[in-house]
Parts: structure tokens; C-alpha cells; sequence
């Protein structure tokens, strides 16, 4: 999917309706969906977190974290945490929108904002959070038919969603606001995924 049909279409429709579970106390913080514009079209930059952190080692992630409180809004704590882990610079940022507020179960409540990024230096990966940046075709991530949900009883979420991509697997928070996108962008196929259980 390339730039324009994009924007079109994530104007086009509103965010769909969401249901969260309601927890107290949780943190704020905020992570960047970088849409990287190629000749083939856009590609969603992740992360593999590294294998050292405290929260969420080793998964497949965005660029973000916890909101500190030098940041004027959440947008900033997603544009130097983006900053930091994967040297990407804010003026190279094009803020498209955000989704819902997504809590996980590490205790924060975490805003993500979907944005066209044209980086002028090479990324490159902060060791100390990151082990590796890659890319995933977006047009790969809004095929809801290739999502797998998983199905959970007495959870913060009563499924899992899971987007398998060549050797990896992305999945829990990161595959939510993923699948999120996806059902912001083609809201007629919002009821499409392959059940796991």
C-alpha cells in the first residue's frame, strides 16, 4: 500500500469502537507506528527489544515508552523515545493520527501514534533496548485474513492476536494496535482473523 491510498483511507473512516478493560493506576506512555515510504510502498518499522529489559524483553515492538516529565505531551515522549532507541529524528516525523489508548499488563497505558517517517540517516539501534530493527510490508499487516487470534478466559483481553512474519511472530500488544490499524483501514473486514483455539 502505497502513501496516498493510505492516508485516503485512514482519513476516510473513523476509529472503530473499542473495549478496554478498566484498570486504575496505570502509567502513561506512548510508541511511534513508523511507516517508512519505499518504492513498493510503505513498510512498518519494529523493533526486537533486547534481551535485558525489565518489561517485555526480546518482543517485537515500536519505538516508545513511558511518558517522563520533561515531555510536553505524549507525542514527544513517542518522538524521543523513537529518537533514542532507533537514532530516527523528530523532523523527519510526519504525524498521520493516533489510535485508542491501549493498556498492557506491565502497568502503563500506552497511546500510539501512527506517523509517515523519511529518515535522512541510516537507522540505528540503540543496544541497550534494541537488538534489531526490521521492516513489515504494511499492506501485509492489513490483511486481516493472516491475523490468528487466540482466545483467552480471566485476562486483560479476551484474545490475542498473533501476525506471523517470515521467521517471526509479532504479537500481544504490538499485533493489537497492529490489528487496530488494520480495522481502521478496512473496516469491512474488521470480523476476519484465523482462530488459534
Amino acid at each position: 500500500m502505497h502513501r496516498h491510498e493510505f492516508l485516503r483511507r485512514f482519513q476516510l473512516y473513523r476509529a472503530p469502537q473499542v473495549t478496554r478493560p478498566s484498570l486504575k493506576r496505570l502509567r502513561p506512555a506512548a510508541v511511534l507506528i513508523p511507516l517508512l515510504e519505499t518504492p513498493n510502498g510503505l513498510q512498518v518499522i519494529l523493533t526486537q527489544r533486547s534481551a535485558q529489559l525489565r518489561h517485555h524483553a526480546g518482543q517485537i515492538s515500536f519505538p516508545g515508552g513511558r511518558q517522563e516529565p520533561h515531555d510536553a505531551n505524549l507525542y514527544e515522549t513517542a518522538l524521543r523515545e523513537a529518537h533514542e532507541e532507533i537514532a530516527l529524528h523528530p523532523d523527519d516525523v510526519e504525524l498521520v493520527g493516533q489510535l485508542h489508548d491501549y493498556p498492557v499488563i506491565s502497568n502503563f497505558i500506552v497511546r500510539p501514534y501512527v506517523a509517515i517517517v523519511t529518515p535522512r540517516q541510516p537507522l540505528v539501534a540503540d543496544p541497550r533496548e534494541v537488538a534489531e530493527i526490521f521492516t513489515v510490508p504494511l499492506a501485509t499487516i492489513l490483511q486481516q485474513r493472516q491475523h490468528f487470534v487466540f482466545r483467552l478466559q480471566r485476562f486483560m483481553y479476551d484474545k490475542v492476536y498473533f501476525m506471523p512474519y517470515q521467521q517471526r511472530n509479532i504479537w500481544g500488544a504490538t499485533a493489537g494496535m497492529l490489528r487496530e490499524l488494520a480495522d481502521h483501514v478496512y473496516p469491512d473486514q474488521r470480523p476476519w482473523s484465523r482462530p488459534l483455539n
